[in-house]
C-alpha cells in the first residue's frame, strides 16, 4: 500500500510541476476559450517586457536617434600656384595637398529626404557624406543655405528614412529636461542629458539672427547640427554652438529653436532661400547717454542712431533719435527683437510701428523690403 501511495504522490507531483511551467512560459495553452490571461511571475529571457525604469529617457533616445545622422565632409586643398617652382619647394618644402575633412551632425525631418544641420558645418564643402543610425550611407547635396541663421538644407536620396516629430520649442520652460544626440568627435552617435538653462540667449556674436535655448546638456565638437529632443523625442532645436575655454564641454550648449528652424526650412524648401524684411536703420540698445544726446525720455524701446538714405524708414519718415516701441503690435526691448520683428515681416507688406520720439507716440506705416544679403570678407 505503501509503494502505491508513494507512486501515487510523486506522479502528483510531476503533474503540478508539468502545470506550473506550462502556466509561466505559456499560459495560452491551458487558457479556456475567451479567458483572459494574468500575468506570469516568472517570464523567460525572450518573452520579458523591457519596461523603461523610472527617470529613463530610453524611450525618447530611442524614437529620436534613429533620425540622427552624422555628416562627413571633404573639401580639396587649395593649390599654392607656386608649388612647381623648384625654386619655392627649396625653401618652403612641398606643400600637403590633401583634401581638409570635416564633422557634424543633422536631423531629417521629412520622408523625402530633407535634413536640417548647421550652415558651418557644410560650408564650402566639396563633398558631403551623410551616414546614418542604421549604418547606411549617402551623398548628400545642399538644397540651400542660411547663414544669418546658421542654418542649411540637405537632401539625400534613400527609402525608408525615420523622421523625426517635430516638438513645441515656444512652450519650452527654464527646467525641462532636454537630450542632445549627436556624433561629438567622431566617437558615434551619444545621447547626453541635461535641463534648459535658459531662453532666448543673444547677443553672443554667433549669428545675425539669435534666440538660443541653453542647455547643460554636453555638447562639444562634431554635436554640431545634431538634435536637442524633449523627453518624448520630439525635436526642440538644431545644437549649433557652446561656451568654452578648452574647446570641450563646459556645460554651456547653445541650440537654434525649432520654430526658426521649421521656417527656414519652409522658405528653402519653397523658395530656394530665405526672404527677410528690411528697413534700413541703425539701432542701439536705449542707454541714458544716447537719450540724453538725442533729448529723449529713457524707457522702453529701440533708438534709431541713424537712417539709411532712400531707405524704407526714411521714406516713411523715421528720423535719427526716434524710438522703436512696437513693430505690428509686438514689444521691442533690445536691437535682437527689434532685427528679429523686422526680419520675419514679409517685404513689400506695410507694418505699423509705434515710435516714440521725443516727448510724442506716433504710429508710423513702414513698408520693408528685401534684407540684402551679409558681405563677407574675401579669403
Amino acid at each position: 500500500m505503501k509503494r502505491y501511495w508513494l507512486l501515487f504522490s510523486q506522479a502528483v507531483t510531476v503533474l503540478l510541476a508539468a502545470y506550473f511551467i506550462l502556466v509561466t512560459l505559456k499560459p495560452a495553452w491551458v487558457m479556456q476559450p475567451g479567458e483572459t490571461p494574468t500575468v506570469a511571475l516568472f517570464q523567460a529571457p525572450a518573452e520579458r517586457q523591457a519596461a523603461q525604469p523610472p527617470g529613463s529617457f530610453r524611450v525618447a533616445a530611442q524614437r529620436a536617434s534613429a533620425a540622427v545622422v552624422s555628416i562627413n565632409t571633404s573639401k580639396s586643398a587649395r593649390r599654392n600656384p607656386h608649388a612647381n617652382d623648384p625654386w619655392f619647394r627649396f625653401f618652403f618644402g612641398d606643400q600637403d595637398n590633401e583634401p581638409q575633412v570635416g564633422l557634424g551632425s543633422g536631423v531629417i525631418v521629412s520622408p523625402g529626404g530633407y535634413i536640417l544641420t548647421n550652415n558651418h558645418v557644410i560650408e564650402g564643402a566639396d563633398e558631403i557624406e551623410v551616414i546614418l543610425n542604421d549604418s547606411r550611407r549617402g551623398r548628400a547635396r545642399v538644397i540651400g543655405t542660411d547663414p544669418d541663421s546658421d542654418l542649411a538644407v540637405l537632401k539625400i536620396e534613400l527609402d525608408k528614412l525615420p523622421v523625426i516629430v517635430l516638438g513645441n520649442s515656444d512652450a519650452l520652460q527654464v527646467g525641462d529636461p532636454v537630450l542632445a544626440i549627436g556624433n561629438p568627435f567622431g566617437v558615434g552617435q551619444t545621447v547626453t542629458g541635461g535641463i534648459v538653462s535658459a531662453l532666448g540667449r543673444n547677443q553672443l556674436g554667433i549669428n545675425t539672427f539669435e534666440n538660443f535655448i541653453q542647455t547643460d546638456a554636453a555638447i562639444n565638437p562634431g554635436n554640431s547640427g545634431g538634435a536637442l529632443v524633449d523627453a518624448n523625442g520630439n525635436l526642440l532645436g538644431i545644437n549649433t554652438a557652446i561656451y568654452s575655454r578648452s574647446g570641450g564641454n563646459m556645460g554651456i550648449g547653445f541650440a537654434i529653436p525649432v520654430s526658426t528652424a521649421q521656417q527656414v526650412l519652409e522658405s528653402i524648401v519653397k523658395e530656394g532661400q530665405v526672404t527677410r524684411g528690411w528697413i534700413g536703420v541703425e539701432p542701439s540698445d536705449l542707454s541714458p547717454e544716447l537719450a540724453e544726446t538725442f533729448g529723449v525720455k529713457g524707457g522702453e524701446g529701440v533708438i534709431i542712431t541713424g537712417v539709411l538714405q532712400n531707405g524704407p524708414a526714411a521714406q516713411a519718415g523715421i528720423r535719427p533719435g526716434d524710438v522703436i516701441m512696437r513693430v505690428s503690435g509686438e514689444p521691442v526691448l533690445n536691437v535682437s527683437e527689434l532685427l528679429s520683428r523686422v526680419a520675419a515681416l514679409k517685404p513689400g507688406n506695410a507694418a505699423v510701428f509705434v515710435i516714440r520720439r521725443q516727448d510724442r507716440t506716433l504710429e508710423v506705416s513702414i513698408t520693408p523690403g528685401v534684407r540684402p544679403k551679409p558681405r563677407r570678407n574675401q579669403q
